[in-house]
């Protein structure tokens, strides 16, 4: 099959060099000449563990290129992905497809032969039938499809989510569409991968439902952590009595300072925004996105104790600034509610993250970037273990605490132990929910 992929963000372009991996000839399509200059040379603009050497194997292989033209990668194309952003819109929560309808609308000019126009991008409910509703217009005589098919891609487990998913959903109006959509992901289906072919509304759904689902339990399991913390109880225990439980399940049961990233700040925020265009609330949702908010807040409460009520003067040390571990991704990461706080209450904050500088020079202004753990904690009066990377995982107390000017150490995604920070000479310390 003859794909055309536009957008060489994180989905279009993982996406993108997956289905060349699959053996289907693959056209990356961007509008800015950096990127693609880029991508044309052989490295890839993002931070994903092994894109860039699966790039480079099917770029060699003569099944992936990219390009500025958008008329020439939809040259016999089966299939033109739209894997543009849509970000949440200021002030009202919903997300913008202005870039979506904005692809719709190029491609309507550019369809020659029978082609099923798909959106990977996440949109709300009625965005493929309004993107069927553009392309018509623009070109009365164009003989296409439309279908959905949204993406379920963790940061930094990109490609394994690609090539060993959970599901792949599939939302199309008709069966010739079905069969294309089939023929494209054919790979996984004789694996035995699940394959969910539904109608359009359907599988729009299913993606803002499942994200909204999991950003609930992770909300669910911190709120429990600062009941933990009153009542003398430890979350740890906690998650692990309750994941135990077939019906719950142990992932996404732990506890920090609240979720970030890509997908459900935006997506909860557009699922709640559809729910009252549509005058059904979402109150669940609405309540998780307030809660992931004071929790992000209520992690500086935590550490202004440890800093004897005042962060003045003080000189903290933050390990980790990415929402997650293995990205470069710092879309409404914790630390860009709690590095602010600390920088603007009057202390010197030292930052290390093995990607996050990338992003993070320009947004946390006012910080000092150091090159590891080690020189981050140098004569520091507070250190910070923010986002749970390898390297921060096996620290060297010791030599951590001796560096220190006091040494406190706030273990914000419960690493180590009580035993492991006592041992190391750590005069005071905190955890989530324990």
């Amino acid at each position: 099959m003859r794909i055309a992929m536009i957008g060489t963000g994180y989905v279009g372009l993982v996406s993108g060099i997956c289905f060349s991996d699959f053996g289907h000839d693959v056209v990356c399509v961007d509008k800015d000449p950096a990127k693609i200059e880029q991508l044309n040379a052989g490295h890839v603009p993002i931070f994903e563990p092994g894109l860039e050497a699966l790039m480079t194997k099917n770029v060699a292989a003569g099944r992936l290129s990219f390009t500025l033209d958008l008329a020439s990668a939809m040259k016999g194309a089966d299939a033109v992905f739209i894997a543009v952003g849509t970000p949440t819109r200021r002030g009202d929560g919903h997300a913008d497809l202005r870039y979506v309808y904005a692809a719709a609308e190029e491609v309507a000019h550019l369809i020659e032969d029978y082609t099923v126009v798909v959106t990977k991008s996440t949109v709300p409910v009625g965005t493929n039938r309004q993107v069927k509703q553009i392309i018509r217009k623009a070109n009365k005589a164009a003989l296409f499809d439309v279908a959905s098919n949204p993406e379920f891609l963790r940061e930094g487990a990109a490609i394994d989510d690609f090539m060993r998913p959970d599901r792949v959903v599939v939302g199309v109006q008709n069966e010739r569409a079905a069969d294309v959509m089939a023929e494209i992901y054919r790979p996984l289906f004789l694996r035995d991968f699940p394959i969910v072919t539904t109608d359009l509304e359907s599988a729009e759904m299913i993606k803002y439902a499942a994200n909204a689902f999991l950003a609930t339990k992770i909300t669910f399991i911190n709120e429990i952590a600062a009941l933990c913390e009153k009542v003398g109880a430890d979350v740890k225990e906690v998650s692990k009595g309750m994941g135990l439980d077939g019906r719950i399940g142990n992932r996404f049961l732990h506890a920090g300072p609240g979720y970030g990233g890509s997908c459900f700040p935006k997506d909860t925020k557009a699922l709640a925004r559809i729910g009252q265009e549509h005058a059904v609330p979402m109150q669940i949702t609405e309540t998780v996105i307030k809660v992931n908010e004071e929790i992000k807040r209520g992690m500086i409460e935590k550490l202004l104790t440890l800093c004897d009520g005042s962060f003045n003067g003080k000189t903290i040390a933050v390990l980790g600034v990415t929402f997650k571990p293995n990205t470069d991704d710092m879309r409404d990461a914790p630390s860009l509610t709690i590095v602010p706080a600390l920088v603007g209450a009057g202390a010197k904050v030292i930052v290390t993250d093995p990607q996050g500088n990338h992003e993070g020079e320009t947004l946390l202004p006012g910080v000092v970037w150091a090159e590891d753990a080690y020189k981050a904690v140098q004569k520091a009066d507070l250190c910070v273990l923010l986002t749970e990377w390898n390297e921060f995982r096996a620290l060297d107390l010791n030599r951590i605490a001796r560096r220190m000017n006091t040494p406190r150490f706030a273990d914000l995604r419960n690493v180590y132990s009580e035993k492991d920070l006592k041992r190391a000479g750590f005069e005071s310390y905190a955890f989530v929910g324990r």
